[in-house]
C-alpha cells in the first residue's frame, strides 16, 4: 500500500479557508505561511507544494472570491428597465459581501484593485455592471461616461457594505441606507427626461 496522500484537495481547502480568515482580520504581512499551515493543521511543504508559496496561496484566496462575486451577479436576470437591473446588481453585490464577509473584506482590503477604466476580463465582477451601464447609455436613461458611473456606482455599494460589515449600521438602518443611496447615485446619473418622469413618480410628502 502506497502513502497516504496529504496534498490533496482537501488540505487544499483548509488553507485557502485560513488564509482568508487570517487576511481578513490582520495585515498581510503578519499572514505566515507557518501560521497558515498551523492553523489548517498541515505543514508549510503543502503551501509549497499546492500553491508555490504564499502569493500563490493569496492568489487563490484572491481567484475564489472574485469568482464567488462575479457568479453571484452575473446570475442577475435583465428586464426591461435599465435603471431596476442596475439596481438588482447592487442589491446581488450587497447579498455576497454580507454572506462572505471574510472574501469581501480581502478582496477590497489589498489583494484586488478596482480599475473601470482597464481592461475587464470575462469573468471581472465589474464586466456585469459595465455591461448594464453600457445598456442603460444606449437607452439613453443614463447619461455619462460608463466608467465614470461605474466608478460612482461602486463606490456607494463599497462604502455602504463596508460600513454594515464593521457594525457601524443597524439592520434596519442599513437596508434603509443601502435602498436610498443606490437608488440617488443612480438617478444621479439618470438623462433630465428619466429623472424628471422619476420625480413625477415619487409619492407626495
Amino acid at each position: 500500500m502506497g502513502r497516504p496522500k496529504t496534498n490533496d484537495h482537501a488540505v487544499g481547502e483548509r488553507l485557502v479557508v485560513c488564509a482568508t480568515e487570517m487576511l481578513a482580520t490582520r495585515p498581510r504581512e503578519a499572514v505566515t505561511v507557518r501560521a497558515v499551515a498551523a492553523a489548517a493543521e498541515t505543514s508549510t511543504t503543502a503551501v509549497y507544494s499546492l500553491f508555490g508559496g504564499k502569493d500563490g496561496l493569496i492568489g487563490a484566496v484572491r481567484d475564489r472570491a472574485v469568482a464567488g462575486l462575479f457568479q453571484e451577479v452575473s446570475a442577475v436576470p435583465a428586464s426591461a428597465d435599465p435603471l431596476a437591473d442596475l439596481f438588482a446588481l447592487a442589491v446581488a453585490y450587497r447579498r455576497w459581501g454580507r454572506g462572505h464577509s471574510h472574501l469581501y473584506t480581502v478582496l477590497f482590503g489589498g489583494v484586488q484593485s478596482f480599475d473601470p477604466s482597464g481592461e475587464v476580463g470575462v469573468d471581472d465582477p465589474i464586466r456585469p455592471l459595465l455591461a448594464a451601464i453600457d445598456r442603460a447609455v444606449a437607452e439613453s436613461v443614463l447619461a455619462g461616461e460608463a466608467t465614470s458611473i461605474a466608478l460612482s456606482v461602486w463606490a456607494a455599494m463599497h462604502g455602504l457594505v463596508t460600513l454594515e460589515l464593521a457594525g457601524a449600521l443597524d439592520a434596519a438602518t442599513a437596508e434603509a441606507a443601502f435602498r436610498s443611496t443606490m437608488h440617488a447615485t443612480l438617478r444621479g446619473w439618470t438623462t433630465p427626461a428619466v429623472f424628471t418622469s422619476l420625480r413625477r413618480a415619487e409619492p407626495a410628502p
